[in-house]
């Protein structure tokens, strides 16, 4: 019997890689034939090394041309109608758009993931009600559409972008707790206490807070780091300069970016992301399943990381004093205090986030379909 075919498409190849793999493994070891659609980086080599069939889709991620976006449309339809995939997975705005239009007009059965909102619900501007719209037209073509939050299931509900039966809760994309799993520990050490930012340098990711909140502790035993690439293009992005003022004002000490985010985060010895929104913050979950304390803020796509007090703490959005109030609770506890944090980090992870829930939803979703298209 011919295999089924099932097509991913995200904004990039290295997403596909780095978040989607353990997916993808167990889809192919299903039977599935795994096609993967995305702009060509160097991770699409490693793709289709792993057996993967690949195919280039050029996306230009910031733009809002609407004769580009247009093109867009008739390239997946012409790629989707070459491959003729049974089932298509779509994550990313652009794909969850344009892929969908396209797929629509083929017939073809989609499952959306929406992992974030962007900046399509923060903001009121022109091209925000264009966003909402395109979604309410094109997400009456998939089957299933998965949110990774309550909060953006809701409010695309209420807004009456999606159907609400056929939306469904994910833990995220899930973790591989088998990889991401506590290291050495590094022992307690002249009681210097390191915090690490990771994310992208822009502001919606708090890292301006995070740096004002550095600012208020002077205590002269703690690191705040940053690791992150610059991300020029977008509005909020911190600049270089900015950053080398930072680092010469003493604040913080920027480590620029690794291919081995583990083994930078098991040096550290608390997590911090003062984000204004997350769909499910990738970068707590790893944190978590780490056993690492985390401090964040209370806002959708955090939050549900971490119980306060619990496994960290929780601070307002926005608010570098809140911030550098809770780095004050993590910096009183003791080393076996932060420890025990740590540990029922995972345990939540474990018990809620397992990558292993994620891949059995989408594998009984594509049966699903299959069995009644």
């Amino acid at each position: 019997m011919e295999k089924k075919t099932i097509a991913i498409v995200i904004n990039t190849s290295w997403n596909i890689f780095n978040f989607r793999l353990g997916l993808l493994k167990a889809l192919q070891e299903e039977g599935y034939k795994i096609v993967a659609i995305a702009p060509r980086d160097e991770y699409s080599e490693k793709l289709e090394a792993l057996g993967f069939e690949y195919h280039n889709i050029d996306i230009n991620n910031k733009g809002t041309n609407p004769l580009e976006d247009a093109k867009l449309v008739f390239a997946f339809y012409k790629l989707y109608k070459k491959i003729a995939p049974d089932v298509i997975l779509q994550y990313t705005i652009k794909p969850n758009i344009y892929g969908s239009m396209a797929a629509g007009m083929l017939g073809i059965p989609v499952i959306s993931n929406i992992s974030g909102l962007g900046t399509v619900f923060l903001n009121d501007s022109l091209s925000s009600k264009v966003a909402r719209f395109l979604y309410k037209v094109a997400l009456k073509v998939p089957k299933k559409v998965f949110y990774q939050n309550a909060h953006d299931r809701e409010l695309f509900v209420q807004s009456n972008l999606v159907k609400a039966e056929k939306t469904e809760l994910l833990p995220g994309s899930g973790i591989d707790i088998e990889k991401y799993k506590p290291l050495k520990e590094k022992q307690e050490n002249n009681n210097t206490l390191r915090f690490l930012f990771i994310a992208r340098l822009v502001k919606d990711k708090g890292l301006v807070e995070y740096v004002e909140a550095a600012k208020q502790i002077t205590r002269s035993s703690t690191e705040f780091a940053i690791l992150g690439a610059f991300y020029l293009g977008n509005p909020t992005a911190i600049k270089e300069n900015e950053m080398q003022k930072w680092e010469r004002e003493g604040a913080i000490k920027y480590i620029g970016t690794s291919d081995d985010v583990m083994s930078v985060i098991s040096e550290y010895d608390c997590i911090v992301l003062p984000s204004y929104r997350e769909g499910l913050s990738r970068v707590l979950l790893e944190a978590a399943s780490m056993a690492k304390p985390i401090i964040t803020t209370s806002v959708p796509g955090c939050k549900e990381v971490v119980d306060d007090g619990v496994n960290g703490y929780l601070c307002e959005v926005k608010d570098a004093d809140s911030l550098a109030e809770q780095m004050r609770k993590m910096l009183k506890l003791t080393y076996e205090e932060r420890s025990e944090m740590g540990r029922r980090g995972r345990e939540k992870v474990v018990k809620e986030f397992n990558e292993k829930i994620v891949i059995k939803k989408y594998e009984e979703t594509i049966a699903s379909i299959l069995k009644d298209p």
